[in-house]
């Protein structure tokens, strides 16, 4: 059985859980930026939102789509499409024994390349700007179950 006191004692498992929830935290605060940008905007995707604007018909024209909105839901949809495996892997990972140095290298690349992203989407910065952040992410979560496939797994 694992004693949670090694567990916590493991410098990597750490670095693991402080990095995800730095990781974590600025995922939700993508959350906090869609309903900021639906308020000043004024843009509800569904009718019972709009009722502080107005009521029936003149409510109706609070119904519609906005650029801004929409890029950021689609930034917030991307790092749930990548947040959710880097923490998984990324967990099995710290479990098994890395190097220390290799694995911080892998999460702090993680995270920067995310909150990189967020910044390229947002700007928005001309691309490969966010293209380049998006694969250096998603190459460090393949690294990972590489190493932990090649080194640790059965197959």
């Amino acid at each position: 059985m694992v004693d949670l006191t090694q567990v916590m004692d493991d410098e990597v498992f750490m670095a693991f859980a402080s990095y995800a929830t730095i990781i974590l935290s600025k995922m939700m605060l993508m959350s906090t930026a869609t309903a900021f940008y639906r308020l000043t905007r004024k843009v509800f995707a569904n009718p019972e939102d709009c009722v502080a604007f107005g009521k029936g018909e003149n409510a109706k024209k609070y119904l519609r789509t906005d650029d801004r909105v929409e890029r950021v839901r689609r930034a917030h949809l991307n790092d749930l499409e990548n947040i959710i495996p880097f923490l998984g892997i990324g967990l099995l990972y710290s479990l098994s024994g890395p190097d220390p140095s290799t694995a911080i290298l892998h999460f702090r690349l993680f995270v920067g390349a995310r909150i990189y992203h967020t910044i390229a989407y947002l700007t928005p910065l001309p691309q490969p700007n966010r293209a380049l952040s998006f694969f250096v992410g998603y190459g460090v979560t393949l690294s990972m179950a590489y190493r932990l496939l090649k080194s640790k797994l059965y197959l």
